[in-house]
């Protein structure tokens, strides 16, 4: 049986960056990787000719973000797209009525009042919140301490609903209360016009990484792992496990013994959303200039509201929505001729007969995906923000797990991943290891 310092399951960039790490360290690193390609849930596709993030798509933040660092040593290009986490303001965005009537600017500014205002009531009722308390109930405690009209609370209502599952993948009432306590953005959001995947492939550069090799068994003691690949063995005296909470919760990937507490519990209180990409490239424009996102309100608008102008990446006319929570689960099994006369019904009570067929869709299965299950994780009713940081304790030493799920500040984010990755690469080690070593030049 080969064996080695570590195992590294899983090649998305946490395992990536955790290897790369510990291999400049000095270890010798296998990294397992089930699927054909580095990358996990960062992945460009380029089948059309054109360049589609279908996973990871935004560096949200750029001040200070390790993800951006890297990104700029490895002389990867980026355009400003800063959307704000879903904010309702900051940047142009055309926000139409239920009828379809765009807002004027003093209607607009008035609603994104009434976001800022619910926003800031939140704070306090989410602080003493119950870890059983679900995003809707704070979410209704604060409206209705505003003693709104009816309509005006349900146009601040959809909009909280939205930003659930346009953030999550989630429906309001299934997101734990502090569900969105991260939703810090720093500094302007960027996008990557060559495709994000480059990052990954930097980051494997030189590394020991084994494509097709399916981990379905990690079988663990206090002095190391051995880990389980079809009728193969490979062991090691520490093991990186990086695969999403989806995969960590299916019956296809064994963990023995069990994990212990409080890994377990904290798995146990996260699962993965339902959030799915769909790009559509038109041959001429017709939706408003010089606008970041076209919005809609009401119930028209409850699967469709958002699309997201992408023309600046390479000059083809091209937006981007999301099914997300209840919309992806309904459409699953949908074609993508249904897909986008769904979508183009809800574009034509904006925009009518300028709305013309796409002459290309691309879509993301994340959930069907069995190295995924889902495209990203996030707390159910019960858990709270420190169940993140608690799915990576240290198990007796030997056993790691790292992943946009295990990591507090930025979960659900390709930074999130990176730094959990460093992280667990650390506590590999048990030294300190700086974080610019990542994509320094080799000494």
């Amino acid at each position: 049986m080969e064996h080695v310092d570590t195992i590294v399951v899983g090649a998305g960039v946490a395992g990536l960056t955790a290897a790369r790490l510990l291999h400049r360290a000095g270890r010798r690193v296998v990294i397992l990787e089930a699927r054909d390609r580095v990358g996990g849930r960062v992945w460009t596709d380029r089948s059309d000719g054109h360049m589609t993030d279908l996973g990871a798509s935004w560096i949200h933040g750029i001040t200070d973000n390790p993800v951006a660092a890297a990104a700029a040593a490895f002389g990867m290009r980026t355009v400003e797209f800063t959307v704000g986490g879903y904010q309702p303001d900051g940047r142009p965005i055309a926000l139409h009525d239920p009828d379809g009537t765009r807002l004027s600017d003093a209607e607009a500014a008035a609603f994104a009042a009434d976001v800022h205002a619910i926003d800031e009531a939140l704070v306090p009722i989410i602080a003493r919140s119950a870890p059983t308390a679900s995003y809707r109930e704070v979410a209704e405690e604060a409206l209705a301490a505003q003693d709104w009209d009816d309509e005006r609370a349900e146009r601040a209502r959809e909009y909280l609903e939205h930003r659930a599952e346009e953030q999550y993948g989630a429906w309001i009432e299934d997101l734990a209360a502090h569900g969105l306590d991260d939703d810090l953005i720093e500094g302007d959001e960027v996008v990557f016009p060559d495709g994000y995947d480059r990052l990954p492939e930097h980051l494997a550069r030189d590394l020991d990484v084994r494509l097709g090799a399916i981990v379905t068994r990690v079988t663990w003691t206090g002095t190391g792992v051995v880990v389980q690949l079809g009728a193969a063995e490979l062991s090691a005296d520490t093991c990186i496990v990086t695969v999403p909470v989806g995969v960590l919760r299916s019956g296809s990937f064994t963990i023995e013994p069990p994990l212990p507490e409080p890994v377990a519990g904290a798995l146990d209180r996260l699962t993965m959303n339902d959030f799915e990409k769909i790009v559509l490239r038109f041959e001429h424009r017709f939706w408003d200039d010089d606008v970041y996102v076209v919005r809609r309100q009401g119930p028209a608008a409850r699967w469709w509201h958002s699309w997201y102008d992408l023309t600046r990446l390479d000059g083809t006319p091209t937006l981007l929505t999301f099914a997300a929570g209840s919309a992806a689960v309904a459409t699953r099994g949908w074609d993508d001729e249904r897909i986008v006369s769904s979508i183009l019904e809800q574009l034509r009570g904006i925009y009518g007969d300028r709305v013309t067929s796409p002459i290309a869709v691309e879509r993301s299965d994340w959930r069907g995906d069995p190295f995924a299950r889902g495209s990203y994780a996030y707390m159910t009713l019960g858990s709270t923000t420190a169940d993140h940081d608690a799915l990576a304790t240290p198990i007796e030493g030997v056993l790691h797990l790292a992943g946009e799920a295990t990591w507090t500040d930025d979960p659900a984010t390709v930074t999130g991943a990176l730094c959990s990755g460093h992280r667990a690469a650390e506590n590999v080690l048990g030294a300190t290891i700086p974080i610019e070593s990542l994509w320094a030049p080799p000494a």
